[in-house]
């Protein structure tokens, strides 16, 4: 099977774009990630979000960036200058302002994270009231008002001015929330968990959440210092985590990423378990449960199509989407479907939340071990991947695969060769300055070689 993906739109058209798959992002500081955009970004949302005389509310929360501090104030700025109330919550994971908007009836969510990148980097993404992100035309009316200067002239005084309030429960009323997503028949005493928390948003959520539940917890990544998010561990780099889980002979470790959206597992052997074989188990007990929707499962182009095999067994079929979990959440939404993710670890579980969350996933997970009485090994056997490799380059600038080509010819003549066994997956990523090259077939060695034959195409034509 061939697959490839023309990506962005042309690089005249992306590049007056702010928002990208997972909103606004880039290098803390420069442009698109100033404070004077991140001001601009709060008046148009607050102008969005006005559908009444009543005073209006946005929940504002971040990651433990060091430039979380300069984008928070600036963020809030934007908004109280147009007459709306602010909630700043600090340090909280994603998944954890979406709850909270919804739950606190507010009129939508801000959050200040740049995900698993480096910390040097960030990014802002906003919830509506409902809980989920944005369609993508929404923000396409929050760009044209950053742009136009449409509301530069709005300017409440007085007394209609917004204010900002430090929302001190928050963390607290998350975890409870985490809490009531665990059976309450079950519990997690006897288990020895190792998480991971990126040194990013979870980094006091996630341990106190198994702890609550009676599991034993050895927390690593839980000491933030604005720059070590992401930095050698977290979901990206498991492997102290892997170290770890074999040296306290843990049932499991979980490793989150800097805003606490997806999530990475390592089984009682030290082996890490993807996001696709976490879809395959929770799948697997949904259906024994007689609680999958459709029976189906929502994944990306990226997942293996080792998942497909894995779910077939019991008559699920996978329908896939673009990459991106707003992407697949919506999928999900059309439907009616409540389970779906991503390979990277991005999980929704529709019956729970709007949104991916890293450690609601883990909870998921952790109820099936319960029930089944199996560890993280034996559950993960049922998934069996195809090789895949995948290849980052770094580029200059993006443009249609279809202007390319040389490129279009190294891809075809890829495709040839994998016949019906493989497929190629070529696409930009849509919040760094990278291409992606994805192949997978029976041979791994090959795979390889294909892929670095397409990535070489790719400099060349995009790197001069």
């Amino acid at each position: 099977m061939a697959y490839r993906m023309n990506m962005p739109p042309k690089e005249g058209r992306a590049s007056q774009r702010l928002f990208g798959t997972d909103g606004v992002r880039g290098v803390a500081n420069v442009y698109p990630m100033t404070a004077e955009v991140a001001m601009q970004l709060g008046r148009a949302l607050a102008h969005l979000i006005r559908n009444g005389p009543h005073r209006h509310r946005v929940i504002i929360g971040k990651d433990t960036r060091l430039s979380g501090y300069m984008l928070e104030q600036a963020l809030a700025a934007g908004l109280t200058s147009m007459g709306v109330d602010v909630d700043l919550v600090g340090p909280l994971p994603t998944p954890g302002i979406a709850n909270l908007t919804t739950s606190m009836r507010a009129d939508a969510g801000a959050v200040i994270s740049a995900s698993h990148n480096p910390y040097q980097d960030n990014g802002i993404k906003f919830f509506w009231r409902d809980g989920f992100k944005l369609p993508d035309e929404t923000e396409a009316k929050i760009e044209e008002l950053v742009a136009s200067g449409a509301i530069d002239s709005i300017r409440p005084t007085a007394t209609k001015i917004g204010r900002a309030f430090r929302l001190e429960d928050a963390r607290g009323r998350y975890i409870v929330f985490l809490k009531t997503c665990f059976p309450r028949e079950l519990t997690l005493e006897g288990m020895t968990i190792v998480v991971d928390c990126a040194n990013g948003a979870a980094y006091k959520t996630a341990p106190s959440v198994l702890e609550e539940l009676g599991a034993k917890v050895i927390a690593l990544g839980v000491q933030p210092d604005g720059k070590n998010i992401n930095h050698k561990c977290g979901a990206l780099h498991p492997e102290n985590l892997s170290r770890a889980v074999v040296k306290h002979g843990a049932h499991l470790g979980i490793a989150l990423d800097g805003d606490a959206d997806r999530l990475i597992v390592v089984d009682e052997k030290g082996n890490v378990v993807d996001g696709d074989a976490i879809m395959a188990i929770c799948t697997g007990e949904l259906v024994t449960r007689k609680e999958l929707k459709k029976k189906t499962l929502v994944s990306t182009v990226m997942s293996n199509i080792g998942l497909e095999r894995a779910v077939s067994r019991w008559g699920v079929k996978v329908v896939r989407t673009k990459v991106g979990d707003r992407y697949v959440v919506e999928e999900m939404r059309k439907n009616g479907y409540n389970i779906g993710g991503e390979q990277s670890g991005h999980l929704i579980f529709s019956d729970h939340t709007t949104t991916g969350d890293g450690t609601l996933a883990a909870l998921q997970l952790l109820a099936v071990m319960c029930r089944q009485q199996k560890p993280v090994s034996e559950l993960a056997s049922i998934f069996e991947p195809v090789p895949q490799t995948l290849v980052n380059v770094v580029v200059k600038q993006k443009r249609e695969l279809g202007e390319l080509p040389t490129v279009m010819k190294a891809i075809q003549d890829v495709e040839k060769k994998l016949g019906k066994d493989g497929r190629v997956l070529v696409r930009f990523s849509g919040t760094e300055p990278k291409a992606r090259v994805l192949i997978e077939g029976i041979d791994a060695a090959r795979n390889e070689q294909y892929a670095r034959e397409i990535a070489e195409a790719l400099s060349k034509a995009l790197n001069g």
